[in-house]
């Protein structure tokens, strides 16, 4: 394993949400409504990493179960 910094770990977990998300047919207004928010801010500026935001544990559990895919996909790289 090589070694990577915890932001290039944000960013892939951010494009994976969106990979995954677009595959569902979700949109980030959807995901962020199923996961119990209001509004899309956490899954838009958490996708993209927008100043410096990223999915905590709670939410990537959230995210995978609602995606029904394994919560290790969105790790991966």
């Amino acid at each position: 394993m090589h070694k990577i910094s915890p932001e290039e770990l944000y960013r892939t977990i951010g494009k994976n949400v969106a990979k995954y998300r677009k595959a569902k047919g979700l949109s980030q207004l959807e995901l962020s409504l199923k996961m119990g928010y209001k509004s899309v801010s956490v899954v838009s500026g958490a996708e993209v990493c927008y100043r410096n935001k990223h999915f905590n544990l709670e939410q990537l559990l959230k995210i995978a179960q609602i995606l029904e895919i394994e919560l290790c996909d969105l790790i991966k790289s």
